[in-house]
């Protein structure tokens, strides 16, 4: 058998199973929707925003534990262990509190963020197939990105400092059990509140629940998986390679993490319009005409265009 009819003969076999061929159809509508240029652009300003970020974090704390180092120490083993490649590397300084670089990270920070929510809203909207016309407006968006950025940092900073005890074998068992559902909460608020509101869908709270969970637990997995390369792996690179490690594995943990949260939002979608089973191959099936239409209408830009999609019997 060749390669071609091992591929029709598996096409044929995940049309036929519910469970494979809801899979099939996410991995499917993943690829229609181009997912993996959106979360490009996600973990750019993802990238570009983590800095400022932290610079903000450890400059309030630098401001609160004055004068307290073993504190200080605590609350930087405990945040930054969320964070793998860049944790070493932050842990080499103390903290300070200096008011001119709280002023320039709050500002990078709020850019930076504000693009990140307005990256994740094209996104959402996107695999939601909401057309361009019946989106927010420039300002509506970037007043939504700004009042978004606000609780996603705060359930975002309330995540990583609980979910910072997992990472140390100092803890007790039952305190590392208590860290990761507590930072398993926060993702589960975290982002459900992302996908309700970055969104212009309509979609009730129970529909996004599916989702919710599959972006929570590939997050825990991935921010434990990656601390666990970052202990065995990167602390054995000479400084010149650890360099370029730890700006790589920073972008592609963040490429990866926006991969999976874009991939969980995709379970719901096709959940909701059932979109399944879909075909690789021809004939279309109902689930295919109903994706591609929905992909088409998304260029509607203003009220009096109308797109329509027709599609050719096959011959």
């Amino acid at each position: 058998m060749s390669l071609t009819d091992s591929l029709h003969a598996f096409d044929r076999a995940q049309q036929r199973r519910p469970w494979l061929g809801f899979v099939a159809a996410v991995v499917k509508k993943f690829g229609d929707d181009q997912a993996g240029q959106l979360a490009a652009l996600i973990s750019y300003y993802s990238f570009v925003s983590l800095f400022p970020l932290l610079l903000v974090f450890v400059t309030i704390l630098g401001f609160v534990l004055e004068g307290d180092p073993t504190e200080q120490q605590k609350i930087l083993d405990g945040a930054l262990g969320q964070v793998p490649i860049i944790r070493d590397q932050l842990k080499l300084h103390s903290l300070t509190g200096s008011t001119t670089a709280l002023v320039i990270g709050v500002v990078l920070a709020v850019l930076a963020g504000m693009g990140i929510t307005g990256a994740i809203q094209n996104a959402l909207n996107r695999i939601w197939s909401v057309p361009f016309k019946a989106r927010p407006d420039f300002v509506h968006a970037r007043l939504r990105s700004l009042g978004m950025l606000a609780i996603l940092g705060t359930l975002s900073i309330s995540s990583t400092v609980a979910g910072g005890f997992i990472g140390s074998a100092s803890h007790p068992a039952l305190t590392v059990v208590g860290g990761v559902a507590v930072a398993f909460a926060f993702n589960l608020a975290l982002f459900m509140i992302s996908f309700k509101l970055l969104t212009a869908a309509e979609v009730s709270w129970r529909d996004l629940l599916p989702g919710v969970i599959a972006a929570s637990v590939f997050w825990q997995l991935l921010q434990h998986l990656g601390g666990y390369y970052v202990d065995h792996e990167l602390k054995r690179l000479s400084p010149l390679y650890g360099v370029f490690g730890l700006v790589l594995g920073l972008l592609a943990w963040l490429y990866l993490g926006a991969q999976l949260t874009i991939f969980a939002a995709e379970i719901n979608v096709v959940r909701k319009q059932r979109l399944w089973p879909r075909s690789f191959f021809t004939p279309l099936l109902d689930a295919d005409k109903r994706a591609l239409t929905s992909s088409a209408e998304i260029e509607e830009r203003v009220e009096e265009e109308t797109v329509e999609v027709s599609f050719d019997d096959p011959e």
